[in-house]
Parts: structure tokens; sequence; C-alpha cells
């Protein structure tokens, strides 16, 4: 095949919608059917819902596995410098998290409208639905960038910085950050976007991509490799920001190709249209409120950590950087139910959502727990490639433990939210956010640590506690079926 045929043929493929979802529409008549369950929509077998899921999943798992990794890595490299590094790279998180709500909020309004948009076969509609959420996000967070550089500091004081090496360090992490905040808030947009219509290959490779600079610029400039300066926990943000450009140069030029379904059109501007933006907010302002319930309750959670000290930080935030890697596995099957309700309410079909949903939601726990054994029985040889601090080593194995046991619940709390986000049901995310991270889990730390004298251990237990309850009420929603009976216009 000649190199612009196998172009075309990519291009092709990549068009192509879900395949039960096409057969759906279709009508299945020529189809062989297997029915495997009594809730699967005739002529649909459960290899093709499979089939769907992964095909958006797998990309997505890579993309954010990688991501993670090279956290971890960042955090590996810098850990050399000293706990106190760690704890300065640690204590910037949150602070960035909160500039990020806003533009993350309206980007849960953006994956959604275009789902659906791609589902009812108007690409023109979500194309419009991109070009207003760049316009939006710009703003928004060449605002937050403004304001996280000018608060660095109090904020990095705020978070518990005791010492003052660990203040200074932390402060120009996040203020290196906060300069390209922008980049990264445009970036996350295209990416929200291509995952609305269900091609996450592409952004798995730019992102992929993004990961790899990164990690050569932290060997370059944490510690100074050939020629380039140390520049320590600096060289460490410095590097992510490079990565970031990068990533942001990939992604625009996808969207300004269109070979994706989604088309940016420079000549068709960014004036505002007000119904898409309703569409948008109405969507992302619950979950900016979850977001914000979220950061404030982990800012609490994580104060009461830091009052523990600087090793006890540190070993916190090892953990919390590990179990992040087992996030990934969620939020990547989370984005394929997100995609997929939404694709399946688009064509006026809650069945199939329901059915998507439930197969993904299998799929999900088959990994969850292979990941638990794995954090069970390793914990402690994982944490020892972080630090050689045998009380550190000894403690990450108990709190590893704990991440083990309750992955399965963590897993169907991600991919059941992520079902109710594609639906546009983010209301009642934000609110059961706002009951367990907000209320739950500061309130257990506070009196597992203050009052009980439990340690670090304690703020763990606080955290699990939270999780259960939160996959517990995600799942009482998704049963409820009210999110198959949200509108949009």
């Amino acid at each position: 095949m000649a190199k612009s045929e196998s172009v075309k043929a990519d291009v092709e493929l990549d068009q192509r919608g879900p395949r039960a979802l096409d057969l759906v529409e279709a009508g299945t008549d020529d189809v062989q059917v297997e029915r495997v369950s009594q809730e699967l929509p005739e002529g649909i077998t459960s290899r093709m819902l499979y089939s769907d899921i992964v095909r958006i999943a797998w990309p997505s798992l890579v993309e954010l596995t990688l991501t993670q990794l090279t956290s971890m890595v960042d955090l590996m490299m810098v850990g050399g410098l000293g706990p106190w590094a760690i704890t300065s790279v640690g204590l910037s998180v949150q602070p960035r998290f909160l500039s990020m709500i806003l533009f993350v909020a309206m980007n849960v309004g953006a994956t959604a409208m275009v789902a659906r948009y791609r589902g009812a076969g108007q690409p023109e509609k979500a194309n419009e639905i991109l070009r207003q959420a760049l316009l939006v996000n710009l703003i928004l967070s060449v605002l937050c960038g403004a304001a996280g550089y000018i608060l660095a500091e109090r904020l990095i004081a705020f978070m518990g910085a005791a010492e003052a090496e660990t203040l200074a360090g932390g402060t120009v992490y996040l203020r290196i950050q906060m300069l390209t905040l922008p980049i990264f808030a445009l970036t996350a947009t295209i990416t929200a976007a291509l995952r609305g219509v269900g091609h996450t290959r592409v952004a798995m490779i730019y992102n992929v991509v993004a990961n790899v600079v990164n990690v050569l610029f932290n060997y370059l400039l944490i510690h100074g490799h050939w020629g380039f300066p140390r520049l320590e926990v600096a060289g460490a943000s410095l590097a992510t920001s490079i990565g970031q450009v990068a990533a942001f140069v990939m992604a625009l030029i996808v969207v300004l190709r269109g070979d994706h379904y989604l088309h940016l059109r420079l000549r068709d501007g960014f004036r505002p249209q007000w119904q898409h933006l309703y569409n948008i907010f109405n969507i992302g302002i619950p979950s900016m409120f979850e977001q914000l319930a979220m950061r404030a309750g982990a800012i609490i959670y994580v104060r009461t950590v830091a009052s523990l000290g600087t090793l006890a930080y540190a070993t916190h935030q090892v953990g919390m950087n590990i179990q992040a890697l087992s996030f990934m596995t969620g939020q990547a099957f989370a984005v394929s139910a997100t995609s997929l309700v939404g694709q399946s309410l688009g064509k006026k079909r809650p069945d199939m959502a329901q059915s998507y949903s439930n197969h993904t939601r299998r799929l999900g726990l088959i990994v969850s727990v292979v990941l638990g054994i794995t954090f069970f029985l390793f914990g402690e040889q994982i944490v020892s490639l972080y630090t050689n601090e045998p009380e550190m080593i000894t403690q990450g194995g108990r709190i590893l433990k704990m991440v083990a046991l309750v992955q399965p619940a963590q897993s169907s709390q991600f991919i059941l939210a992520g079902a109710l986000r594609g639906a546009g049901d983010t209301r009642a995310t934000a609110v059961v956010t706002f009951l367990t991270v907000l209320l739950v889990r500061p309130s257990l730390a506070i009196l597992a640590v203050s009052r009980l004298g439990w340690g670090l251990d304690g703020a763990w237990i606080a955290l699990v506690a939270d999780q259960l309850l939160r996959s517990g009420l995600i799942l009482l929603r998704y049963r409820s079926g009210k999110w198959k009976k949200v509108r949009v216009k």
C-alpha cells in the first residue's frame, strides 16, 4: 500500500464511531447475534462493547500511566536532593490543582457536549464547542496563572512549609508552573475534545512525547548534566513546563489539520456563541464546585498531614504519588465511559449508554484487583525506589497495603463518575465530592491525627474511608438511572 493510501485508511478508521453504536443505528439484520446477557440491546454482543471500550481506553491508559510514571520519576529525581525537596514539590501540588479548577471544569462540559454532537452526527457543532472552550479556557487560565504567580509564596506557606528551604523550593516550583498554565490549559482543552469524540490515540502520542521531553530535561536540569546548570527543584518545574509546550504545539497541529473529526479553522473566529457557552457552563459549573470542594478538602487534609513533620509528609507524598498511578486505570476507563455514554445519549440510546458503562466497570474491576495485589505484596520495594530512609520505607509499605484494599471500590467510583459526566449529570458528583472529600476525609484525618494520635496511618485511614463512602454514593446515583434523563439544548 502506498504511503498516501495508508494515511487515508488511518484517517477513515479514526473517523469511524463506536462499532456497536454504528450497528444499532444502521440496523443489525446482517449481524450474527450472540446474546450473552439480558442487559444487552438486541443485536449487540459483549465482545462489540468491550472492543469499543478498549479502543478508547487503551491510549488513555498509556497516556495517563506514562504521565504519572513521569511524575514518579520527577519525584525520584528530586528525592536525590533530600526529603526537603520532595516536600517542596508536594506542597505545590494542591495550589497548582487549585489554579486549574476553572478550566478543568469547563473541559468536563466540553467533553460531554462534543460527545453528544459526535453521537448526533453534527461535526460543525462539535467544532464550535471546541472553539468556545478554547476561548473560555485561555481567559480563565491567564487570570489564574497570574494570581498563582503573585500568591505563590503565600500559598506554599499556607500549605504548611515550616522550613525556609522547603518554602523557597516550593515557591520557585509553583511560580514556573504558573507561567505556563495557559499552555497547559489549551492542551487540556484539545485533549478533552478529542476524548469526547473517542479519538484518544492521538492525544496519547503527543502526551507521551511531552513526557519523554520532561524526563530528559529533568536529567539535564535537576542535577546539571551535559553542561546544563544545576537548578534542583526549579529544574524539575522547568522540565515539566518545557514538556507542556511540546505537547501544546503537537496538539494544535492535530486540530488545525482536522484529521480526527475535530477541525479548528482559525478563519471561523472565536466570537462567543452564547448557547454553546451556556451548555458548557451548565455542565461545567457543578464540576467546578466539585473540584473546589475536592481541593479545599485536600488542602485541609494536607495541612493536617504536614503538621506531622517533614519526614512524615515526605512519606505521605510518596504514598500519594504511587496511589495516583492506580488512579490512571480508573481514569482511562472513565474516559471510555464518558465518551461512549455521551455518544449513546446523543443517538437517543440510553440502553446502550448503560451497557457501555456496565461493561467498562467490569474491565476496570479486573485491572484494579491486579494492581491491589501488586501494592499489597511489593509495597516496601516500590517505596524504596524513592528513598533509602528505613522509616519512610516501612511506613510507606503500610500505606500501600491500605491503598491495595481500596482498589476495586476506587476503580468503580472513577468509571461510574465518568459515565455520569458523559451524561451531563455533574451536579450529583459535585454533591458526593462535597460530602466526602470536603467533610468526611479532613474531619476524620483531624480526629485521627490530632485527637487520637494515630499519626500518618490515621490520615490514610481517613482517606480510605472517604474513598469507600464516595464509591458507594456514586454507585447509588448511577443505579437510580436519573442520569439517562439529563437534557442538553
